[in-house]
């Protein structure tokens, strides 16, 4: 192929266990899967109207790197999430054809510029540059499913500066694993390569310059890094 100028590099994740990497296709991500968490950031959750939105993929900062505070806000907010990542890919799929897609799981944090999210919000406007800037998606490794137990009473949680922050079971998402990939594969065709952000748990706070996180899918995943 003749491109005209050299073409980025595919996004990918390291594979725990394997010199492999995971190249990443799209990233989708759920809002509002927690019910303190919509309460705190006063929203009702519709359990039959599950929400979605979209983050590029070259959004996504691998191997523990420093993310770079992002330009354009004054109140950058962590929200710690499970990430799931599909092996295959399908549509309108019933919740356990849904559930077969999956390849790995990994924890990750949906950074969210909380400013122009609030400024989007008062105006009806779409959410685009308040969740899809630039290193906008620290994710983990990704651990396959055949080396992972996760289970509803699997822990969520992100420490910044050594304090806890976040923490939930994933028994208290209000759509589990298969009713959010079915539902997506009703407006997206699914393929492998995608990555899933199943929601946050309520304690989303912002997070400053020099900043150190970690983040546990605990027992599967990990992920360390500073805002810098």
């Amino acid at each position: 192929m003749n491109y005209a100028f050299v073409p980025p590099a595919v996004p990918s994740l390291p594979i725990t266990g394997s010199d492999q990497r995971f190249p990443i296709r799209r990233v989708f991500c759920i809002g509002r899967n927690y019910a303190e968490h919509a309460r705190e950031m006063g929203a009702s959750v519709d359990p039959a109207a599950p929400m979605f939105f979209c983050k590029p993929a070259d959004a996504v900062v691998a191997d523990g790197a420093d993310v770079p505070y992002p330009q354009a806000t004054a109140d950058l907010h962590h929200e710690v999430e499970m990430v799931v990542a599909l092996g295959a890919g399908g549509r309108d799929l019933s919740p356990d054809q849904a559930a077969a897609l999956v390849w790995g799981y990994g924890v990750g944090l949906d950074l969210t510029r909380r400013d122009l999210q609030a400024q989007a919000k008062a105006k009806g406007h779409p959410w685009d540059v308040a969740k899809g800037f630039d290193h906008s998606a620290p994710v983990s490794a990704l651990r396959p499913v055949g080396a992972a137990t996760v289970g509803a009473q699997t822990v969520l949680r992100l420490h910044v500066n050594g304090e806890l922050r976040q923490r939930a079971t994933l028994g208290e998402m209000v759509h589990d694993v298969p009713h959010i990939l079915a539902a997506l594969s009703t407006l997206f065709e699914l393929k492998a390569g995608d990555l899933v952000f199943t929601g946050t748990p309520a304690g989303v706070a912002a997070l400053q310059r020099g900043d150190r996180f970690h983040a546990e899918l605990v027992g599967v995943a990990a992920l360390d890094g500073r805002i810098d």
